[in-house]
């Protein structure tokens, strides 16, 4: 990063026909007059309190399951309120694509996806279920990852940064925020015409 900003400088007098420097002549004057570049320090991420668990990717994209409770996928989206942002977490079973749970919280943590969990496990046969969802601070937790192994149930993670490895959910999630939530929007909107009128 120093040196990029030495050439950069160094170029920039070179331009000059008047002036003859060389790089280390540049530096060193830079360094005297403390005109060095600020360098973003990388800060680590942390998820309060929360010991971080990354799994492997055991879905690898095969969304089809044999059976009920074979294959979970899970996630959290926004909704959009009013003025308010609230959280749905939901889970679904890729058998038939059901919603077998879902909590909603003005509050993205991970007792969100605690509640969550819970809520699917009740009256369900949870042995050997694969969870899957993305790297979210939520799912990583320690909390989440001991209430899974607690109910027999295998942890999966897409890889970080791909959309595709949980898609059924997210395309769910997606389809719900603009069927119902921008259906509101459009009420408000049409509202307040009626009212300007």
């Amino acid at each position: 990063m120093y040196e990029m900003a030495f050439k950069i400088v160094r170029v920039i007098l070179k331009n000059d026909p008047k002036i003859k420097v060389n790089r280390k002549t540049v530096q060193k004057i830079m360094q005297k007059y403390h005109l060095q570049c600020q360098i973003k320090v990388k800060r680590k991420v942390y998820t309060a309190g929360e010991s971080k668990f990354v799994v492997p990717n055991l879905l690898k994209q095969d969304f089809k399951a044999e059976h009920p409770n074979q294959k979970w996928v899970t996630d959290i989206t926004y909704l959009p309120y009013g003025e308010k942002m609230h959280y749905l977490s939901t889970i679904m079973d890729l058998y038939n694509n059901e919603i077998i749970a879902y909590k909603v919280s003005d509050k993205q943590e991970v007792k969100l996806v605690l509640d969550t969990l819970e809520a699917a496990c009740k009256g369900r046969e949870t042995n050997n279920v694969i969870l899957h969802s993305d790297q979210g601070a939520q799912y990583t937790s320690y909390k989440f990852q001991e209430l899974a192994k607690q109910k027999g149930i295998t942890t999966s993670m897409s890889r970080k940064g791909n959309c595709f490895d949980n898609a059924v959910i997210e395309s769910f999630h997606s389809s719900l925020k603009s069927e119902e939530f921008n259906t509101l929007n459009r009420v408000r909107l049409t509202n307040s015409i009626v009212l300007e009128k």
